[in-house]
């Protein structure tokens, strides 16, 4: 049963498709140039985007990179500790001023010297005294400003000169994990992956689990997706999210005798998995002393996280899309983030970023990242730049759960082509995925933003 609360508008159910018009997923929406460009001018040139993290650019000066197909964005911290975005494009002739994420006092056009600040005012240009007829540009000239704002940890920017604000945009996410300290998250693992399938793949396949069984089998001893189980969210703007119980799955059971995940994190809270009379108690009742455990001794182990969270958000895992193409895995200690972004050029290409994020618990030197394994408890310099490759670009990846979803993409994207498909043929728990690509028809047709 859906847990209402008075700031966050009730969802409609993401397994009912009477909230469905029947719009048909084609496949040429994954390959077509013309719907590409559709998509540019009708969404990505109107939605919020996600710069980087606020953790990037702590001081003054401090600036991040965001390219996003043939667009780049600039965003720095200021001298009051507020956030701008403005075009990577110098004022001049537009040359491209940065390429990557640094700190400056200034940016410098590498083309002809022209020197803006922080806060885009031009400050020395060549020749300003001499050379312009209409005037020394100096002072009068700014580079181009986006409209700018942050939420969870993360800077966003949109292209958009009017249109709704990120609060509004983002509706009714910020209250929704208002419990969850996600500024305080330390990314411990941060790739960046080329990808032969369409952007909107990423996004079908995170807004629905029914694929679960066949794809991840590690997920059901630790996750219970089970159809009558998780609880499936969607929400007007496109926002969606399944909400799974953290506890074994009813239905997938593994063989008898076998040691299961869920009594490693039973035994880490002090509960002895043996008490339990049968695998169903074991289970749902486990699960129910799994939070009451928590709620006793977070705070002497070190999970001040754990201060304003709920029940559910302690032991559950809501699998939430942020329309059109953020994915966050909300984990009782764990925020992954994924995001898919078209390629320049190509519709059968894009890139696959993949942010593991863990809130620091005292005493932890290193964090079970779930997507990306063992890692230590601590900021990664970089971002690692891969080509999936048919799993070679990524190895140390392999046997992940994300791991195994970029397996599937590629024949997904091939399968596109056929003459054999024209319409997917979605169960009731897959209504998340038409509902996605028909607010994305709104978008592109001039219904929404």
């Amino acid at each position: 049963m859906t847990t209402l609360r008075e700031d966050v508008p009730p969802p409609m159910d993401g397994r009912d498709p009477s909230h469905l018009r029947g719009d048909a997923i084609t496949g040429d929406r994954y390959y077509s140039a013309e719907f590409a460009r559709k998509e540019w001018d009708g969404l990505w040139t109107r939605i919020w985007h996600i710069a980087g993290r606020t953790a990037e650019i702590p001081e003054a000066g401090d600036f991040l990179v965001h390219t996003f197909m043939k667009e780049s964005v600039i965003a720095v911290r200021q001298d009051d500790g507020s956030v701008r975005a403005f075009y990577n494009s110098c004022g001049h002739r537009g040359m491209r001023m940065v390429d990557q994420s640094s700190s400056v006092a200034a940016f410098h056009c590498p083309y002809h010297g022209w020197r803006w600040g922080i806060d885009g005012v031009l400050e020395h240009a060549q020749d300003a005294d001499v050379d312009f007829k209409r005037g020394n540009p100096c002072g009068k000239l700014k580079l181009k400003e986006l409209r700018c704002g942050t939420w969870g940890g993360f800077v966003w920017y949109t292209m958009a000169e009017e249109g709704p604000s990120l609060e509004e945009y983002l509706a009714p996410m910020p209250a929704l994990y208002k419990n969850y300290p996600m500024d305080t998250a330390v990314r411990v693992a941060w790739y960046r992956i080329e990808l032969n399938a369409n952007w909107k793949f990423v996004t079908d396949n995170f807004s629905e689990s029914y694929h679960t069984r066949t794809a991840h089998p590690q997920v059901p001893p630790w996750i219970d997706q089970d159809v009558d189980s998780a609880r499936h969210e969607m929400w007007p703007a496109g926002h969606g999210r399944t909400v799974q119980p953290m506890r074994p799955s009813l239905t997938d059971r593994p063989a008898d005798g076998t040691e299961h995940m869920f009594a490693h994190i039973l035994r880490a809270w002090d509960i002895d998995p043996a008490k339990y009379s049968s695998y169903e108690e074991f289970a749902l009742q486990g699960w129910k002393d799994l939070k009451q455990a928590k709620r006793r001794l977070w705070r002497e182990r070190g999970y001040v996280h754990y201060e304003n969270m709920d029940d559910e958000e302690i032991t559950d895992s809501p699998h939430t899309v942020i329309f059109p193409n953020v994915t966050i895995s909300f984990l009782p200690d764990n925020l992954i983030l994924f995001r898919s972004e078209p390629h320049a050029t190509d519709p059968e290409k894009c890139y696959f970023d993949l942010w593991c994020m863990a809130f620091p618990v005292e005493g932890q030197s290193e964090v079970e990242s779930i997507m990306a394994g063992v890692r230590p408890l601590r900021e990664v310099a970089e971002c690692e730049h891969r080509v999936f490759d048919g799993g070679r670009g990524i190895p140390e990846l392999a046997g992940q759960i994300v791991y195994q979803d970029m397996e599937l993409a590629e024949n997904m994207q091939a399968g596109m082509h056929s003459r054999g498909y024209s319409d997917a043929y979605l169960s009731d728990q897959e209504t998340r995925i038409r509902f996605f690509h028909e607010v994305l028809n709104d978008w592109i047709e001039g219904r929404k933003g």
